[in-house]
C-alpha cells in the first residue's frame, strides 16, 4: 500500500492550519485551525474488506512536571509516551480518500461527538479525552481529529504518524469511547497491509530539527 496526502510533504513540517495550537509571537501560544490533512491511499490488497486509521505522536513527555510552564523546557533526553490524535475503524474497502477538513475544520471545546464519521466507519476516542479531564473548561470525549499541540516549551520537534490499515473483516466490532489502543489490540491478525506517512511539528521556535 502506498499511503500520501496533498495537505503535507513526508517528513516536512506540518502547516500549523493542521494543528490543535500553534506558535504566537506575542502570546507564545494560540489556538490554532485544527483541520484534518488530505490522506489518500492506493495499492490496496485483494481480500481488503475494511480499513482502520491511526494518528499518533510518539514524542510526548512522560511527565508533566515542565510542560507548558513559562521560563522552563521541556528537556530534550525526558522519555517520550504515545498520544493518539485520530483513531477510526470500519472504514469502507472501497474507500482510498480523505479530504482535508472533512474530519475536523476547528477546535470544539468539550471534543467533536465520537460514532460514523464522514467516510463512513466509527470514530473512536482520541487521547486529548485524558488531557483534558482535569479542565473545567475543556473537559469530554474527543472524538475524531484533533491536531498537534506539543508544549509550546518542548525543544524536541515531534513526529506524527498518519496510517491506514487494510483488514480483512468489515468491522472491529469496536463502539462506544474505543481508543487506539483498543484499535491496536483489535486489529492483530486481521492486517493484510499498512501505509504510513510523518509530518513533522513544533511550537518552541527553537526545538532542535
Amino acid at each position: 500500500m502506498h499511503l500520501r496526502s496533498n495537505s503535507f510533504h513526508p517528513y516536512a513540517a506540518l502547516d500549523p492550519r493542521l494543528a490543535f495550537g500553534a506558535h504566537d509571537p506575542v502570546h507564545t501560544f494560540r489556538l490554532s485551525h485544527n483541520r484534518n490533512p488530505h490522506l489518500a491511499w492506493s495499492d490496496v490488497p485483494a481480500g481488503t474488506r475494511s480499513f482502520a486509521l491511526l494518528c499518533w505522536d510518539p514524542d510526548v513527555p512522560s511527565r508533566a512536571d515542565d510542560v507548558n510552564q513559562a521560563g522552563k523546557t521541556v528537556p530534550l533526553d525526558l522519555p517520550r509516551v504515545t498520544f493518539h490524535h485520530w483513531v477510526v475503524v470500519d472504514l469502507p474497502a472501497d474507500l482510498r480518500e480523505m479530504a482535508e477538513g472533512s474530519h475536523s475544520d476547528g477546535i470544539v471545546p468539550r471534543g467533536k461527538p465520537i460514532g460514523p464519521t464522514p467516510a463512513g466507519g466509527q470514530t473512536g476516542q482520541n487521547d486529548y479525552t485524558g488531557w483534558f479531564a482535569a479542565d473545567p473548561d475543556m473537559s469530554g470525549t474527543y472524538g475524531g481529529y484533533d491536531g498537534p499541540c506539543p508544549p509550546f516549551n518542548d525543544t524536541r520537534v515531534h513526529g506524527y504518524r498518519f496510517a491506514v490499515y487494510a483488514l480483512d473483516v468489515p468491522t472491529l466490532g469496536l463502539s462506544g469511547a474505543f481508543t487506539g489502543d483498543e484499535v491496536r489490540r483489535a486489529m492483530a491478525g486481521h492486517v493484510l497491509a499498512e501505509a504510513k506517512i510523518l509530518g513533522t511539528y513544533a511550537i518552541h521556535p527553537g526545538a532542535a530539527r
